[in-house]
Formats: structure tokens, sequence, C-alpha cells
């Protein structure tokens, strides 16, 4: 018997209504995917949720919106990096809480969330109800939660196959990056709030509301999400060393990082001399000469892993993969 979050143990049907967002692409076997969610929502408690399927032309925000208008209390995002910010968009304002079920090779905010792949826990953590209002960022009518960004990082992902990410998962966005390691730098002009202007050659700018990339590297260490502000990144080597020496900080977690400045504020413009990549946490938009982001402060209710407070979403997310094991294998026995 699962207990609810003021302590109470829950009894069939006492749960939150819910819905499945989800990229059947994604999916290796549909049908077995669904009865395992049903029945471990079911098992503990909940009614069973209703079932959404993404589109070519509608990735996830009308789908959601339309979870929405039926009464959902929680929405359970299972796709891609796309699937996922499709959903928040359709969430942003609103008091129903999204749940993360991985099953893309990317899944930047499954990430933060310590939780990757694993479907036992990403079920435990919506179950125990663990929930922590995030801030969101926007960039016109999208939405991100974990980073968007303009230059090499978008054009990284423009160069990883999608093959190369299904066989190895995110290592291909090393051999993505490797081939845009020697590009020429972009001219960019940066407005933070009400600043003066900044001006640089740089490689990559990106804004950033949480700051572990992929692979778990942490690029922001002081990136908090419910802060109300978002973290810039401007990146500006120049050559392989440059590069190398960048790289070797960020994975040995220094407090100083050559080529890269941050800085922090609530609304962002980049502007580039040319049209540059652009992508949001992980998903390529439109390129573009502009990106201006700002944030929606605490828009979004998330499903976290206790303890809620924590700065670093992915806290006791190894305790919540046990607990949901336990749990998927008291719906099969039933």
């Amino acid at each position: 018997m699962t207990g609810g979050q003021d302590g109470r143990p829950e009894v069939p049907g006492d749960g939150p209504r819910s819905a499945v967002v989800v990229n059947p692409a994604k999916v290796a076997d549909l049908d077995e995917f669904r009865r395992t969610v049903d029945d471990t929502l079911t098992t503990a408690g909940w009614p069973a949720p209703r079932w959404f399927e993404t589109t070519p032309d509608d990735p996830g925000r009308g789908q959601t919106e339309q979870a929405v208008r039926a009464g959902a209390e929680v929405v359970f995002a299972c796709g891609g990096d796309g699937t996922v910010m499709s959903c928040v968009s359709g969430l942003v304002g609103t008091e129903v809480a999204l749940a993360v079920l991985p099953q893309g090779t990317g899944n930047l905010l499954a990430a933060n969330l310590g939780l990757s792949v694993d479907l036992p826990a990403a079920l435990e953590v919506a179950v125990e109800r663990g929930r922590r209002r995030l801030d969101v960022g926007a960039v016109g009518d999208q939405h991100f939660t974990v980073m968007a960004g303009m230059g090499f990082d978008a054009q990284m992902l423009a160069d990883t196959s999608e093959t190369t990410k299904a066989r190895i998962g995110w290592p291909a966005y090393v051999m993505g990056a490797a081939r845009n390691l020697r590009d020429r730098p972009m001219r960019v002009t940066i407005r933070i709030d009400d600043r003066p202007p900044l001006r640089r050659r740089a490689r990559s700018v990106l804004v950033a509301n949480v700051g572990r990339l992929q692979g778990g590297v942490r690029l922001l260490p002081e990136a908090e999400p419910d802060d109300g502000y978002l973290d810039v990144a401007v990146l500006t080597p120049r050559t392989l060393r440059h590069w190398l020496a960048l790289g070797w900080a960020v994975v040995r977690r220094r407090d100083r990082v050559p080529r890269m400045e941050v800085h922090r504020g609530r609304r962002i413009e980049i502007t580039s001399t040319r049209a540059q990549p652009r992508e949001l946490d992980g998903d390529l938009i439109d390129p573009g000469r502009t990106l201006r982001a700002e944030v929606c402060p605490r828009a979004l209710w998330l499903c976290v892993p206790q303890p809620q407070e924590s700065p670093d979403l992915s806290v006791d997310a190894e305790g919540a993969s046990e607990r949901g094991e336990e749990l998927i294998e008291e719906a099969h026995r039933e």
C-alpha cells in the first residue's frame, strides 16, 4: 500500500486522474508498455489513465491541452525531448503536474532528474507525489525546462545521426560535436534585462534553467530551476586546445571554466550577424538570427524524487527506482 503526500494510505481509486501523452515511435512495444503503466498505477490506487498518441503534426501540445480539459491532474510525457517540451508548453500556467516517462535517447529533463530511461523510477516518482514548482523558459509560444541554445550546441544536434543515437545513446552527441569543433565563431550581441549589450565572438550561447547536459555533465552548477532567473553561458573557444581546456574544466567541475562566461537574467536576447541553428531542450527549432528567451517563474508543477527541496533534481532517484521495481512486481503478481 503506497502512502500519499500527506502520509495517509491510498485506497483503490483514491489517486489523482492522469493521462499519458506518448510518442508511439519511441516505444518498442506500445501494448506491453501500456499494460505496465496501467497495472502499476492501478496497483498504486490511481484510476486508469487516459492515453493520447502524438502525431507528426502535433508532437504533444494539443494532446496535453486535451488531457487538461478532460480533468487530468497528472500528465505523463512519454517520448524524447520533443515530446516532453510539447507537453510542457501545454501545461505551463496550469495546476496539472508533469511526470516524465523517458523513452528517447536525449531526455535532457530526465537527465536532470537522474531518471534516464528508468521506467520504474519514473512511475514511482509520480506515485509518491513529490511535487516541485519550477520556472520555465519561453521562446515565443514554445517553452523549455532545461535550456535553449544558439550556435554550436544546436549544430551538434543537427549533425548527430538518429541511427547512432538509437544504437549507442548520448555518446552519439560527442561524434556530432567533433564534426563542428573547427567551425568559425558567430558574432553576437547579447542583451540581458536592461543592462548594456555584450558583443562577443562566440561558438555557442546557452540560456539555461537547469545546468546538466547529456551524460550527466554539469555545465552550470549554480543554475537552479526555481530561482526566477535564467543562466546564460557564452562559450568562446577558437581552437581545439581551447575546447579541450573547456571540456576538461567542466568534467572536473572546476569553479572557473576557461573560454566560458556566465551571466544571469530574466530576459535574454541573442542576435547574430547571420542565421544560426537553434534548439530548445535538445530539440531543433528553425534557424534564425535571433533567440529571445524569458523566464516564466514557477510556471510548472513537476513530479520529482524526494527530497523535493534539493537543488539537484536527481537526489534519491536510485531509491525511487528500487521502490518502483517493487511496485511493478506487485502489479504483475496481481
